[in-house]
């Protein structure tokens, strides 16, 4: 059995939506796969793209393969009169990139647009993604015995 590690590209986003009443939007992204999560910088969503070219990396470690199904990305702005407002989010299901992954030892899925789901369920604009799974020989398996007979 192998466990790996997963790279995820965060590159852009297009016509996403705009909650900010007054101002300009500062866009982020916070990534969440199991209990693990991480945060992009913020930028500017200048001229209906918004840019971040960032990479994250999450360990699939053999105990937590089961609880790692998907992998879920929120957009967020940051507002000036209240918390965060809440854009969309995109949720992408991992078992065929860690299933092909585990298979040949690594697989790319090169940057992809997929659809931000808003509150009610509708979608506006996309945000592209792309991933890279590397799997590596798990330190649990068993050592081999050699005799040498003399």
């Amino acid at each position: 059995m192998k466990e790996g590690i997963l790279e995820v590209l965060i590159v852009n986003a297009e016509d996403i939506r705009h909650t900010n009443l007054i101002g300009r939007p500062a866009y982020y992204v916070i990534l969440q796969c199991g209990t693990k999560e991480y945060r992009t910088k913020i930028s500017p969503g200048k001229h209906k793209k918004v840019l971040w070219n960032e990479k994250f990396k999450f360990d699939f470690p053999l105990s937590e393969w089961k609880n790692l199904t998907h992998i879920k990305f929120r957009i967020m702005d940051k507002e000036f009169f209240k918390n965060n407002g809440f854009v969309g989010e995109t949720r992408i299901h991992l078992g065929g990139i860690i299933i092909e992954g585990t298979d040949k030892g690594f697989i790319v899925v090169r940057p992809a647009p997929y659809n931000v789901v808003l509150e009610d369920d509708t979608y506006k604009g996309q945000i592209k993604i792309g991933f890279k799974f590397i799997a590596k020989v798990s330190l649990l398996r068993p050592q081999v015995l050699i005799s040498i007979y003399s």
